[in-house]
């Protein structure tokens, strides 16, 4: 929801700064999503955009997961809430799913504009990022500061080629590079 509001529907920032605040959230301790907020109505608003930020989202989730509480507390033990609940499990993980894929999908957009090589080691950072956390069993943190480390050794620029800020970015540095390579 913070995606498709922020970024999607009214564009107040972009795909890619709604992707690094996302990814600087997984680093802190705490909720993650609190975070992101924080982040999102500082450059927004700045302190004042905090505060703003942090009243929209914690005030009303506090009064719904209040008022949910005692609902759910009065109820609990009732046959028809019990088969809901075990409807609704599986719903979460199916909307896990779609919010993995949603940050996924742009990411492995944006790799393979650069090329099949950069979607490659995308696709293979991914799977070594679930393979850690399910088969391993890892700390997230120390699974994203792995692959982190694995990124930064492979997409840095010092490794011999200046980064690529963005596809059209390559696209201008590969034209220049056949323009020489054709003047000589």
């Amino acid at each position: 929801m913070i995606q498709s509001t922020f970024v999607e529907k009214y564009a107040w920032i972009s795909t890619q700064e709604f992707l690094l605040f996302n990814s600087q959230c997984y680093f802190t301790p705490g909720i993650n999503l609190v975070a992101l907020t924080v982040l999102i109505g500082r450059k927004l608003g700045g302190w004042r955009g905090i505060i703003a930020s942090l009243a929209g989202m914690l005030l009303p989730s506090a009064t719904v997961t209040c008022l949910l509480t005692v609902g759910y507390s009065l109820v609990q033990r009732n046959p028809v809430v019990q088969a809901v609940m075990r409807g609704v499990i599986p719903a979460t993980a199916g909307l896990m799913l779609v919010v993995g894929l949603s940050t996924a999908l742009p990411q492995l957009q944006a790799a393979r504009e650069v090329g099949n090589i950069r979607l490659m080691i995308s696709i293979v950072l991914i799977l070594v990022g679930l393979a850690a956390l399910l088969l391993l069993h890892l700390s997230v943190i120390i699974m994203l500061l792995g692959t982190a480390l694995i990124a930064m050794l492979l997409f840095t620029p010092w490794r011999g080629q200046p980064a690529v800020a963005s596809p059209d970015a390559h696209v201008e540095a590969v034209e220049k590079e056949s323009e020489e390579v054709g003047n000589d």
